[in-house]
């Protein structure tokens, strides 16, 4: 039997191979209507969807190529641009801190040319590591001529005094400090008091009389009687105003200075006069 089932096996497989090989030889004998063998028109459309295949797959290939490299283009573009956006942005703030200078001098120079003392400019630059101690230091000392108890002030009023000079440079108490203090005027009134500091960011108005008319808003300048500041600067605002009986309890003033922004300021080197004569009395 099982030689029986081989021998049939092999049978029709030779049967099979003679009907293609019959199909075939038909095939290549039998023409389509173009004229071109089928067999040879079948070999020609596998031929030509395998190379079709391969020509999409190499494009796809390609367009992945391309894409890669113009991605790293477009990236390395990017970088480039967010270089250049960077550089816009520090090229922007060093303008605007220039015209923000070019500001301050203008201000400086046009006190200057209003006030009957002389003066000279400095630039700040450092200030106190604590609050305890509220000063400023300046690029400028003794080789430009400032002393001790020497003014200094800016557009906006009085900033403070100078306490320890150097060669090339000085350092500043400021009007807010705990130790500093400076003989004070009503502007309205002409009530005289003195100003001293309160190591924080106001004034307070001490030795005012009873009978002085103070009001919230009246502008606080310098008298002149310390022998420090020249008469008639400004020092600030009255904030507010305790009154308890007779006499004046608590007197707080604003600074117009912003201690906190200071860039440069004025030290006044002419001293004051000895009766305390104000900036017009200096130009007779």
């Amino acid at each position: 039997m099982p030689a029986l089932d081989l021998k049939l096996r092999s049978s029709s497989y030779l049967f099979f191979a003679v009907v293609v090989a019959q199909l075939v030889l038909i095939s290549a004998q039998v023409s389509t209507k173009t004229g071109m063998p089928i067999l040879q028109a079948v070999a020609f459309g596998m031929v030509a969807e395998v190379q079709r295949v391969g020509a999409t797959a190499t494009a796809a290939v390609g367009d992945l190529w391309t894409g890669y490299f113009e991605l790293r283009g477009l990236r390395g573009e990017n970088e480039r641009l967010k270089h250049e956006l960077g550089q816009t942005r520090i090229a922007l703030q060093q303008e605007r801190a220039l015209a923000q200078r070019s500001r301050n001098l203008e201000q400086l120079l046009d006190l200057r040319s209003r006030l009957a003392v002389q003066t000279t400019a400095a630039d700040v630059i450092a200030a106190a590591a604590t609050p305890e101690f509220r000063t400023v230091t300046i690029g400028k000392g003794t080789q430009a001529g400032l002393r001790p108890d020497m003014a200094v002030i800016s557009p906006a009023g009085v900033v403070g005094r100078i306490i320890v000079p150097s060669a090339h440079a000085a350092k500043v108490q400021l009007l807010i400090d705990l130790n500093a203090a400076a003989g004070a005027l009503i502007e309205r009134s002409r009530a005289q008091g003195v100003v001293v500091g309160t190591g924080t960011g106001t004034l307070r108005l001490d030795f005012v009389s009873g009978s002085a008319e103070i009001r919230t808003g009246d502008t606080v300048i310098t008298s002149g009687i310390d022998g420090i500041y020249p008469k008639g600067f400004v020092i600030g605002r009255v904030e507010k105003v305790e009154r308890s009986g007779g006499s004046y309890g608590a007197v707080t003033v604003r600074p117009a200075v912003d201690f906190s922004m200071l860039e440069e300021v004025l030290i006044v080197l002419t001293p004051p006069l000895p009766d305390g004569a104000g900036p017009a009395e200096a130009r007779r």
